[in-house]
């Protein structure tokens, strides 16, 4: 999500980390979903079951809360206008299987680094939960639209912070200018190819908008290169010799998983109207997959 992350984390005993270190070089063919060819075994996975108003599965999730101000940076390094609760109101089941992440106008008396909070929205990752080695990630995610809103599902290198952005990596599986419903981007972040990195692409529906119904996201990578896709669909594919032109390549190593529902900032500017809120992101499934043994 093309940020500098700032928060201060431990990790949690019993951490999860699927999927060995080794180098992976067999590619999955394009087009192809990895589960359907027999390539990749399903070794996690959220399908966010349960009651309408169910709170998250803490044992896979934890909740990043607040403005994202730490040492004077705050907005979550992109001058985010969004203050991330673990509020029922901002995030839960709904009953149908799926996640809600939504924003909404900020309630009174709550306050952020640029005075009185204008948005509520929410963040969860699997830090300290469980990481995904050199595999394949995905998603089914329903995204809301309007300008200013900045959906997302992304990962962080499981080093940090020990290892700060960028060095730790960040691969962007989707990110979605709420002002362009029709398009999406991926992208690849790590020491010498950060924030305005030149391993971005964008994806455009040819009909229709991604909040018009579910789509999936995903991401496989291995030690040779990184592959993002769209319903099945690569759509962009990074090289290691490519990422080494610039710096360190960040491929050999686990991610840990982030989905938010950011509001304001850099990356589609603060909302014209706030007549879009509230909006909200469904997400009907999150799995992480890692190769066959025999691949």
């Amino acid at each position: 999500m093309a940020r500098c992350p700032r928060r201060s984390i431990t990790n949690a005993a019993g951490l999860l980390i699927f999927g060995a270190l080794l180098a992976c070089t067999n590619s999955t063919p394009s087009g192809v979903p990895a589960a359907a060819t027999g390539e990749w075994t399903r070794v996690w996975s959220d399908e966010f079951d349960g009651p309408a108003g169910s709170r998250i599965d803490t044992t896979k999730w934890r909740y990043d809360t607040g403005d994202g101000c730490t040492s004077g940076n705050c907005g979550w390094g992109n001058n985010e206008k969004e203050y991330y609760t673990d509020a029922p109101e901002n995030i839960g089941l709904n009953g149908s299987g799926q996640l809600m992440i939504v924003a909404r106008l900020a309630p009174p008396g709550l306050t952020c680094y640029y005075g009185s909070c204008r948005y509520t929205s929410a963040k969860i990752n699997t830090r300290g939960k469980v990481n995904a080695a050199p595999g394949r990630v995905e998603a089914r995610i329903k995204l809301p639209s309007g300008q200013g809103l900045w959906p997302a599902f992304w990962m962080l290198g499981s080093s940090f912070p020990a290892t700060p952005w960028p060095q730790c990596g960040e691969l962007d599986i989707m990110e979605n200018h709420g002002s362009t419903s029709s398009g999406i981007s991926s992208a690849v972040h790590g020491p010498g190819y950060s924030g305005n990195t030149p391993f971005v692409r964008g994806y455009a529906l040819t009909n229709g908008s991604f909040a018009d119904d579910f789509h999936t996201f995903s991401v496989e990578w291995d030690s040779v290169e990184v592959r993002f896709l769209v319903d099945s669909t690569v759509h962009y594919t990074v090289r290691r010799s490519e990422l080494e032109r610039f710096g360190k390549s960040v491929l050999d190593q686990p991610f840990f998983l982030i989905l938010n529902l950011a509001v304001g900032g850099n990356f589609d500017g603060d909302p014209k109207s706030d007549a879009i809120l509230p909006a909200t992101k469904l997400v009907d499934y999150v799995r992480v997959y890692q190769p066959n043994q025999a691949n």
